[in-house]
């Protein structure tokens, strides 16, 4: 009799299958459905093609197109292929590299004379969606590593040799064949391509073979791939959104700041724009008044010295600006933290006057490289609402809930009800011992845990310095924007040499809480912007109130209304042309302004404003001393609109 083995299911119901078993066979056995519509079986959490024997007992999973993130990885890695597989029947002399899923899509580089042009990329869709219907098999096949080194240098694919010298030599070649195509993969695949359905080639860049730039230029084309009809139209839907909502075409529209490449990676903000930047400086400013913080300011070049004691000089060097002066080199700052240490250590500190909440609008700059720089979301030189909070190991808990709390408070009033919270642990490249680092790990899971917060595990994504919580904004497009941190750490003041008197007399050295709410000033706004689409909740618009005449002789009450505005605090702008109100609101509307006030004969008489909120069509009329009441209330509260 033939051995079995037992095969347990995700509802934990278990079955005896004869050894060698594959995961078709497995979900014919469950329904023909099932198997119809199976992409790849799940066997011990290690996704593998459906053809696979499984000789001993396992969990196992059927992934089908429903199957979230598993599907989609095998859907987009398919994709790829079939991208390849097309390429290749209309252009045969291209040759075929790399050609990974990615989030959102996948890519494949290609090695051709002729550039790819929009209508290439055209037909290969066409050609895509061909032999998708065509439902080519898929067969993995196992092959001797010089053999297959043979075949492709005889195709005429070098790249392809090229990946196979690369590879471990106790690690099987495996090559996965459909139709008259052949691609060198680990797989696993779904077993033909009519799996691949919905998908949309993006557009095309330039690829160095493997990444460097020494290598030769290879052309990559990126598309998308989705599980159904609705899933591609609703991301193709997102990314429409997204460039109707691009920050750079809003700033330069709504005249809030620009970049030019002379001054690269810094921002040039614009009146309107720098209107934006102090509310929320002010605003942040208020908040951590209230919050029992202190506000310093540090110096913008400090001596390497410093900067070699904190770490940052071997750890983040080719990150920093460099100048020297009298044989000194000096650093522009890349952070703020060096910078509060110093002023702590001015003089010696009693735990009576801790936790030390010291906070700063700190502009510092980063050399990042060029090609990585994106309007005001990726820059060189920013300001951080950057805050330490120098404490002892027992007031960390209580320090992160404050924390958190306040964070929370903040994200509500700019419209931020989502956020995702990433426990980022140690990386490979980290000042401190491994002690130190067990420590602080269990310092901050144990503060998390007080603050009643779930967390994602992001393992190897924490400071040099010590572990992060990282704060995650999810906005109007769904899309997630990384802001917040709060980081524990117990190196630097090790390194900088930080002391306070403790309650029994003696020297300890405090724990150091780096946070921030927003993160960056410049990429915060950005975000808003894209997030509202230009049309700022109304206590950050740049202009909150338009006052515009339909008629030239209602200017004199249209010009009291604006002085009554203006006394009031509202940000207001008198429009006495003499064009038509219609043509008015229309250009108005543009700018994003918030409420436009229509001032004709009968207003002027009657002691009314007309009010025309933006996107809607109406307009009320009411009283100018009720409007006035109304706004005033609007912007005391931040009501999102």
């Amino acid at each position: 009799m033939e051995s079995q083995i037992k095969i347990t299911f995700p509802n934990n119901d278990i079955k005896e299958f004869a050894k060698g078993i594959d995961g078709l066979k497995i979900a014919q056995s469950i329904a023909i459905s099932l198997a119809k519509n199976a992409l790849a079986v799940k066997v011990n959490d290690k996704l593998q093609d459906l053809s696979t024997p499984i000789k001993q007992d396992a969990k196992i999973e059927i992934i089908t197109a429903k199957s979230g993130a598993d599907a989609l990885e095998i859907i987009r890695h398919d994709c790829a292929h079939l991208m390849a597989q097309a390429v290749k029947e209309l252009y045969p002399q291209t040759q075929v590299t790399i050609g990974p899923a990615i989030e959102n899509g996948f890519y494949y580089d290609f090695a051709r004379s002729e550039a790819f042009s929009a209508g290439d990329l055209v037909d290969i869709e066409k050609k895509m969606l061909e032999i998708s219907k065509r439902g080519d098999q898929v067969v993995r096949e196992e092959w001797d590593r010089q053999e297959a080194v043979e075949f492709f240098e005889k195709i005429g694919e070098k790249y392809k040799a090229q990946i196979i010298a690369s590879i471990p030599s106790d690690e099987k070649i495996s090559l996965y064949r459909q139709g008259n195509f052949i691609d060198l993969c680990r797989g696993p695949h779904a077993p033909s391509t009519a799996h691949v359905k919905y998908f949309k080639l993006m557009k095309v860049a330039g690829a160095y073979w493997r990444g460097d730039s020494n290598n030769e230029m290879l052309q990559r084309i990126y598309g998308t791939a989705w599980e159904s009809e609705e899933s591609l139209k609703n991301y193709l839907h997102i990314l429409q959104e997204a460039e109707k909502r691009d920050h750079r075409k809003l700033g330069k529209q709504l005249g809030l700041f620009h970049i030019q490449e002379e001054a690269t990676g810094s921002v040039f903000w614009h009146h309107k724009g720098y209107i934006i930047y102090r509310e929320i400086e002010n605003y942040i400013r208020q908040k951590i008044i209230e919050n029992g913080y202190i506000e310093v300011k540090t110096p913008q070049l400090i001596d390497r010295v410093l900067w070699e004691k904190s770490g940052h000089w071997e750890k983040f060097q080719e990150n920093m600006f460099i100048a020297e002066s009298e044989n000194r080199l000096l650093a522009v700052k890349p952070m703020n933290c060096p910078g509060h240490v110093q002023i702590f250590n001015q003089d010696l500190k009693s735990y009576r006057q801790l936790p030390l909440r010291m906070a700063e609008f700190g502009c510092c700059h980063r050399n990042e490289s060029s090609g990585s720089l994106h309007g005001i979301m990726r820059v060189r030189s920013f300001t951080q609402d950057d805050a330490h909070i120098f404490c002892e190991e027992h007031q960390i808990n209580q320090e992160t809930a404050k924390f958190c709390d306040l964070l929370k408070e903040v994200y509500r009033d700019f419209g931020f009800e989502d956020i995702l919270v990433k426990f980022s642990t140690r990386p490979d490249k980290r000042a401190g011992s491994d002690a130190v680092w067990d420590k602080a790990e269990k310092a901050l899971e144990e503060a998390v845990k007080h603050a009643g917060l779930q967390y994602q595990l992001n393992e190897g994504e924490g400071a040099f310095y010590g572990p992060k919580l990282e704060f995650t904004l999810v906005d109007a497009l769904k899309r997630q924007w990384q802001c917040g941190t709060l980081q524990v750490d117990f190196v630097l003041p090790e390194r900088l040499d930080v002391n306070y008197i403790a309650q029994d007399g003696s020297k300890k050295r405090p724990v150091m809480l780096h946070r921030a709410i927003l993160g960056s000033l410049e990429r915060f706004i950005g975000i808003l912007i894209e997030n509202y689409a230009g049309k700022l909740p109304i206590w950050l618009s740049p202009i909150q109130v338009v006052v515009a005449t339909i008629t030239n002789d209602s200017d004199d009450y249209a010009t009291h209304v604006y002085k009554t505005l203006q006394a009031n605090g509202i940000r207001v702008e008198l429009d006495l042309d003499s064009q038509k109100i219609s043509y008015k609101i229309r250009e108005h509307s543009l700018q994003k302004i918030p409420y436009i006030l229509a001032i004709g004969k009968k207003e002027a008489q009657d002691g009314l404003v007309s009010v025309r909120k933006l996107g809607e069509d109406q307009q009320e009329v009411m009283g100018f001393d009720i409007f006035l009441n109304k706004i005033k209330e609007l912007i005391v509260t931040k009501k999102i609109l």
